[in-house]
């Protein structure tokens, strides 16, 4: 099998699974049995790519050209490969999750939850591998509309308003902006390639580049960056396990990850020198806000969500640092944030189906019934500030480093106030929970854990995010690879 094939085989697998999710909607047991074979399979296959990347391949596949000149293609470099590996991996992780969840739960319209998983883990390996600007846009907006019905799964009145504002945002900035800045590229280059140093003219004005960068940055809507970010909120509203598609595995992972790609691929970091300034000072005003917001936050998962908000962020300010080592950091903290926060937001489920709670100030005490669930919640939480022994560190670490090389003392003084505003929002969690004495509530109705799936599930992405932090040699390297192709 040529390597090429493997890039056809990870785009169709989904496909096929989600086909056969349908027909076997009646029978649960085989329903999800081939969702996890599917899971596995997939990630399989992606592993298949990841020697030749590392050795300096980039297999290419040009599914068809609709257009002469503007082909819809796929190739498989170090970010992309990054990317599909989260995606595909974690989705065997979330698949043993969502059997506990949506069972425990006892929601309804289990087979069309699993279908239209399948088929954002479709449309977010088409984008890690796009070629081409055409073709991200393209997955990009597919993926926008294959996640709308599960946003708004539990079908109330809440959950349409939230799926309203969800396809109004994303759908409206990257109409308005990122479309735009595709077809100007295309104007100036005649191309939509991706390649590495760039692919825009010498000698362009500082001002159409800004222009250019800001369509591009505003019109990934995915990306949360301020104003355009209450999306993310309003779609707390869909089951936990879609909250995890959308903050960890496919959604705002495919908005950080087009900033990076386009800004190392289309930009070049030689020709936005001096030109990131006013990125960067919206990226940290995001980090800061969000984090604040968080921290007034009683509901849970509205915590956890602004926190997504934030920490997307970290990712383009360290690409709008433009040093090789923030870059990098951009790459490292796509990785880590998928596990931490898929982590957190395990446990936030867990904690609704095995105790019923959904606010903060409802967790005294709940460590001491839930042991397991709030361990990796506090993995988690390591990771979002940053500390080690969790993945996070690692990010955070190239991150100051490469704001050093640059003199980014303003960026520096952003991460350090914002990793005070994440203890500060996630610490006092931890504390609730294992040395508050239990409410009155946990006392009168008894509970332990989560259906065995879910902790199962939650534990193996918690084991994920240490084990990223002592062995981070894959990401590292093709982190690495992203700065140092020629």
């Amino acid at each position: 099998m040529n390597v090429e094939h493997f890039i056809l085989a990870a785009l169709l697998l989904p496909l096929f699974g989600a086909l056969g999710i349908v027909l076997a909607g009646k029978l649960p047991n085989l329903r999800e049995g081939i969702t996890l074979v599917t899971a596995t399979a997939l990630f399989a296959c992606v592993a298949q790519l990841l020697d030749p990347v590392l050795a300096g391949v980039r297999p290419e596949l040009i599914l068809l050209e609709p257009l002469p000149g503007l082909p819809i293609a796929f190739r498989v470099e170090p970010l992309g490969m990054l990317f599909a590996l989260i995606a595909s991996g974690l989705w065997i992780v979330n698949s043993v999750y969502s059997i506990g969840y949506m069972r425990g739960n006892n929601e309804k319209n289990q087979t069309r939850f699993y279908v239209f998983f399948a088929l954002a883990i479709a449309a977010a390996l088409a984008i890690a591998f796009a070629a081409n600007l055409l073709t991200l846009f393209l997955f990009y907006e597919v993926l926008t509309l294959i996640t709308y019905p599960l946003v708004t799964h539990a079908g109330t009145d809440k959950a349409k308003a939230g799926g309203r504002t969800y396809l109004a945002i994303l759908m409206g900035t990257s109409i308005l902006f990122l479309l735009p800045a595709v077809i100007y590229v295309w104007h100036l280059t005649g191309s939509t390639d991706f390649r590495p140093g760039g692919i825009l003219p010498e000698g362009m004005s500082s001002s159409a580049v800004a222009l250019l960068l800001a369509l591009f940055m505003f019109g990934i809507g995915k990306a949360a960056l301020m104003p355009f970010h209450r999306w993310l909120p309003a779609a707390m509203v869909a089951p936990t396990p879609v909250s995890a598609l959308l903050h960890a595995v496919a959604v705002v992972k495919a908005g950080v990850f087009a900033v990076v790609k386009i800004i190392v691929y289309v930009f070049g970091l030689e020709q936005l020198a001096g030109a990131t300034d006013w990125l960067i000072g919206i990226a940290a005003f995001t980090i800061v806000a969000a984090s604040v917001v968080a921290l007034s936050a009683d509901n849970l998962k509205r915590r956890l969500a602004y926190s997504t908000v934030s920490q997307l962020s970290y990712v383009i300010l360290a690409a709008a640092i433009l040093a090789p080592l923030s870059v990098m950091a951009a790459a490292l903290h796509i990785a880590a944030h998928a596990f931490g926060k898929i982590t957190l937001f395990f446990a936030a489920g867990s904690i609704y189906t095995a105790a019923h709670k959904t606010e903060i100030s409802q967790l005294d005490g709940i460590g001491r019934r839930m042991p397991w669930t709030m361990t990796a919640f506090g993995i988690g939480a390591l990771s979002m500030i940053g500390l080690p022994p969790a993945a996070g560190f690692v990010s955070k670490w190239y991150l100051v480093s490469g704001a050093m090389q640059q003199a980014q003392w303003f960026a520096l003084a952003v991460i350090l106030l914002s990793t005070l505003l994440n203890a500060a929002y996630f610490l006092p969690i931890l504390w609730r929970a294992f040395f508050r004495p239990l409410s009155a509530d946990a006392l009168a109705h008894p509970h332990g854990e989560a259906p065995w799936p879910m902790v199962l599930a939650l534990s193996l992405t918690a084991a994920g995010t240490l084990a990223l932090f002592f062995f981070p040699d894959v990401p590292l390297a093709l982190a690495r690879q992203l700065v140092e192709t020629p």
